[in-house]
């Protein structure tokens, strides 16, 4: 544990503006994506500030941990992340799927979690490009 610390924490000590700009962002990205969740009948959290708890307590330490990775890196631990992510939340019924819903309907039930998970895995690459796009933008 003692090599993962020495490893990580200078990762994860970063500016605080690059700090800001993940946690924003990623509320931001969290919201949108739990409304359109529910507008398409798809999936939901059960409570509003699951997302401050998924997208910015979990998701945004792990995508400062993959930053500077290649993509296929980043996707590819990302896919281990949101696999635990995604069967916590639905053994823990902290998330609800909508019966039959349209990932259902094309992918089967069985296949809903997988979809989920290959899909969100996605956020740490693309999350990764967009804050550093955002930061040098926003703070040279």
């Amino acid at each position: 544990m003692n090599q993962f610390w020495t490893w990580a924490r200078p990762k994860l000590t970063v500016d605080k503006r690059l700090l800001f700009t993940y946690c924003v962002v990623y509320f931001i990205w969290g919201m949108a994506m739990n409304w359109v969740g529910q507008q398409l009948e798809i999936a939901r959290f059960t409570y509003w500030w699951q997302v401050i708890t998924c997208y910015i307590l979990y998701m945004v330490p792990i995508s400062l941990l993959l930053r500077g990775l290649p993509f296929h890196m980043q996707y590819a631990y990302g896919l281990i992340a949101m696999g635990l992510l995604e069967f916590g939340g639905y053994a823990l019924e902290t998330s609800y799927a909508y019966p039959n819903n349209l990932l259902d309907q094309v992918f089967n039930e069985r296949n809903f979690s997988l979809g989920m998970a290959l899909f969100f895995a996605l956020y740490f690459p693309l999350g990764n490009k967009l804050v550093s796009k955002m930061y040098n933008v926003l703070f040279g």
